[in-house]
């Protein structure tokens, strides 16, 4: 069994992002594993497994406009089912 079930996936576009606030605020408020936080000062791709993926996406819509959201179930992905 997963620990954390759902790898959450998207970009956030806006203005003055920095990935370095962004990752130490999901780390530090968030439980999960496995977060990848790049891009630059307009374009931020995020993944990270969490349990609360609606927690992130509130957080991340905050910042500006979030798109190209994907929340796969990784419990069904391990069992051959469709995420």
């Amino acid at each position: 069994m997963l620990e954390f079930r759902y790898d959450t996936q998207l970009l956030i576009e806006g203005e003055d992002l920095n990935e370095d606030a962004i990752n130490d605020y999901i780390t530090n408020n968030f439980k999960g594993d496995c977060l990848l936080a790049v891009g630059d000062d307009t374009l931020i791709k995020i993944h990270f497994h969490t349990n609360e993926p609606w927690q992130v996406l509130e957080y991340c819509s905050t910042l500006g406009e979030i798109y190209d959201v994907v929340v796969e179930n990784m419990e069904r992905q391990e069992k051959g089912l469709k995420g």
